[in-house]
């Protein structure tokens, strides 16, 4: 079966890592409405407009229209292990929901659900405080009656788009997802289009 274009591509850029020489490891908190790659033929915003150093390449991805921490490295092994579902890496989003949920869509999040490509890992689920982030560019369409909500999710997984995936299958459509963490790197008080070096 042909790979798709995702996987063709991210398989070209794994082939360029290395494993020799020093690992470097970038942490860049992405913007709404940018690709998580290098170029686009389509002149839409990517890496590039934020991110001048050489030889790294995304350890896994952030959907165009998610915000918040993407993971680059120049170490084939050290993005394996951030990547490889084998490797239960966690990853802590904090999502904004439309609706405000009761406990028995809660625990079916948290339980994991099932959707599109099959049964989801459990997630560790929790209602939080509105969190006091930048603001979003293009601002969330809210609804003027309906109220949201914001969830904290932590997953082992990386499926595409699979937090909002999640949300939407137990009926809870997710408005901003903002990714906080992988592992061991948060992001912090990095700003929006800003990248550090661990």
């Amino acid at each position: 079966m042909p790979r798709s274009p995702r996987r063709a591509a991210a398989g070209r850029a794994k082939a360029r890592l290395g494993d020799t020489g020093p690992a470097r490891l970038i942490a860049f908190n992405k913007p709404h409405d940018v690709l998580s790659q290098f170029t686009d033929a389509n002149g839409r915003a990517t890496l590039a407009d934020f991110i001048d150093c050489p030889g790294v390449y995304p350890a896994g991805r952030l959907d165009r229209d998610s915000e918040g921490l993407l993971l680059l490295t120049n170490n084939g092994r050290l993005n394996a292990r951030i990547t490889q579902p084998g490797e239960k890496t966690e990853k802590r989003y904090w999502i904004q929901v439309e609706g405000v949920p009761d406990d028995t869509q809660l625990a079916a999040l948290a339980a994991g659900p099932n959707i599109k490509d099959g049964p989801t890992r459990p997630a560790q689920v929790q209602v939080i405080d509105a969190p006091d982030l930048w603001p979003r560019h293009p601002p969330v369409r809210y609804r003027k009656t309906v109220p949201t909500t914001w969830l904290e999710v932590i997953i082992t997984e990386g499926r595409n788009r699979q937090v909002r995936r999640m949300s939407a299958a137990v009926g809870l459509p997710t408005l901003r997802l903002v990714r906080m963490a992988i592992g061991r790197w948060a992001l912090g008080d990095l700003a929006p289009g800003a990248w550090t070096e661990f």
